[in-house]
């Protein structure tokens, strides 16, 4: 089983100037241990699970470009851009830079949006439900179309590109995986199946939860032709570890039962957000846990 971090809350002891350092050392140190993948928010303001909006959020590809710099092989990615944030053909260019300039370790993790607050705060138009999802998928269309090497123009119901060109290509092959963050059945766990490398899961849905959301995904895979073995099965939690555990925390035991539960429910990918500060100690423990990840399968279940 693969683990990743998501680094959620930009508020950091001594304020902003502090933040550069902050952040920076958090994904050194999850690189250094041996972590898979590294996450940001994709949002301007803070979401109410963390806190007030008024709390400080960096823009997520900016923030990752930065780790790409200190960081030498954790796979970098947004969880996940609202597609309302930026036109098609830039954000897939943004991604691309990611992607290039870090040697080959960018995601696009893409969803539909919900944050209204934040688009009528910065003058971003917020389309109703139906026509985000719309958005996304055209999207989705127009990323694969750049990624071909195609260069042609697009005509979708939302959105005209006359020319779909990309240079330079990413260096991921034979594109950066597309990780779809949600869980609607007929939508989004479509759109992974047709177009998207890896899905997004909510762990507080709970383990049977998630379990029939894979196998209305591994449905659509089957009308699709896809491989469901081939799409990343990942799960969003989060936790907090100390070395024996208590009520808001996990010892590295309990987390390794947990990444069991997971694996056994047929996840491939274990992301979690954590407290910002990079607490060595936090790592340590982590790093125990690291190799006996590395060890667990993910079982597939029948269809």
């Amino acid at each position: 089983m693969r683990l990743g971090l998501q680094f959620p809350i930009f508020n950091v002891p001594h304020g902003p100037a502090a933040l550069a350092r902050t952040f920076g050392r958090t994904a050194q140190l999850a690189d250094e241990i041996g972590l898979y993948s590294f996450w940001v928010m994709d949002h301007f303001f803070q979401i109410e699970y963390f806190g007030p909006a008024e709390m400080d959020m960096l823009e997520g590809y900016s923030a990752l470009s930065f780790a790409a710099a200190l960081t030498r092989r954790i796979k970098l990615g947004t969880m996940v851009t609202g597609v309302t944030y930026r036109e098609p053909g830039v954000l897939v260019k943004t991604a691309t830079t990611l992607d290039v300039l870090s040697g080959g370790r960018a995601y696009l993790g893409i969803g539909a949006g919900w944050f209204e607050r934040e688009h009528k705060g910065l003058g971003v138009r917020f389309p109703p439900t139906k026509e985000r999802f719309e958005r996304l998928e055209e999207t989705l269309r127009i990323a694969l179309q750049m990624w071909s090497g195609k260069v042609a123009p697009f005509h979708g119901r939302h959105y005209r590109l006359a020319e779909t060109l990309c240079h330079p290509m990413p260096l991921s092959r034979p594109h950066p995986p597309i990780l779809i963050g949600g869980m609607g059945e007929q939508k989004t766990l479509r759109m992974v199946a047709q177009y998207g490398q890896g899905c997004n899961l909510f762990a507080f849905a709970g383990v049977e939860a998630v379990k029939a959301k894979l196998a209305i995904l591994r449905g659509h895979c089957e009308r699709f032709g896809r491989d469901y073995a081939a799409i990343d099965k990942t799960v969003l939690d989060a936790l907090w570890l100390t070395r024996n555990g208590g009520p808001d925390s996990l010892s590295p035991a309990q987390l390794v039962e947990r990444l069991h539960m997971w694996a056994e429910a047929g996840i491939d990918h274990y992301i979690f957000s954590a407290r910002h500060t990079p607490d060595p100690a936090f790592f340590e423990l982590l790093a125990e846990v690291v190799p006996q990840a590395d060890k667990l399968k993910t079982a597939v279940h029948p269809a």
